[in-house]
């Protein structure tokens, strides 16, 4: 599967329907690589016409503002603008909820007006649309499937519905955790806790969430997020239960099913 950049369309005068925003986890994380591929998988599939930034993208800065460094966050932040301007762009979608909150969100208050949809947004609109199909018994048929709404996706963003929409087009029994929706918990990463040591405590913050979704005896962790899926992961390792439970970005349940 090849993927165009933005800098080779421009050479050819063309402009991409929208801009896949990958973001730093996507492009290094080798377990967030495989989201990114399913997703542009599902874009191929669709036909949508999309490209990348490629080496032109920079982080959006979000680590650095949440740790506090304003500084590195506005001059990673103003870089990424001045190219995104440069190639005209108008329309992003991003797998990642801190991307897409920090350009949906703070990124116009330094001149850079994007229309950006999350992933789950997207995806749901291409089922709805028709443009993606889902095979009848797929893989997923059967299995209990419990979703993790990220912080940046749902309680900033109030993103809810879209992400359990394309959970509803397979063929999975949706379990929904205790706290859930506006009352989710968070993953334990969020905030820049991702790049620091814990604090002293009896359990971490990723444990007590998956612990939550071990109890309602699911076979799936699906989640939406980067982020998350290295925690959610990480908590299921930690409760040795990596042969029974599997975690999930939603783009990667979507494209085992697609109907080819």
């Amino acid at each position: 599967m090849t993927v165009q950049t933005m800098a080779q369309l421009a050479a050819e005068d063309r402009q991409p329907e929208i801009l896949f925003w990958v973001g730093c986890a996507g492009s290094f994380d080798d377990r967030a690589q495989k989201v990114t591929r399913a997703f542009a998988e599902i874009l191929n599939a669709a036909g949508i016409d999309f490209a990348v930034l490629g080496d032109e993208e920079a982080c959006t800065g979000d680590p650095a503002r949440r740790a506090g460094n304003e500084f590195l966050y506005q001059m990673v932040a103003l870089q990424n603008i001045e190219t995104l301007n440069m190639y005209g762009v108008k329309k992003m979608v991003t797998a990642c909820p801190h991307c897409f909150n920090t350009i949906k969100n703070e990124y116009p208050a330094l001149g850079g007006h994007y229309d950006i949809v999350h992933h789950t947004q997207l995806l749901q609109q291409l089922i709805d649309e028709g443009r993606i199909k889902m095979t009848e018994g797929g893989a997923f048929k059967g299995k209990r499937i419990t979703y993790h709404d990220s912080c940046y996706l749902g309680r900033a963003n109030g993103i809810y519905e879209a992400p359990r929409a394309v959970l509803e087009s397979i063929d999975g029994q949706l379990v929904e955790m205790k706290r859930s929706r506006q009352n989710g918990l968070c993953c334990g990463a969020g905030g820049a806790q991702m790049w620091k040591e814990d604090e002293p405590g009896d359990k971490r913050v990723n444990v007590e969430r998956t612990d939550e979704a071990l109890s309602l005896n699911a076979d799936v962790i699906a989640v939406n997020c980067p982020f998350c899926l290295t925690m959610m992961t990480d908590g299921v390792a930690a409760r040795e239960k990596q042969g029974q439970v599997m975690v999930y970005d939603l783009s990667e349940l979507i494209v085992s099913e697609l109907a080819r």
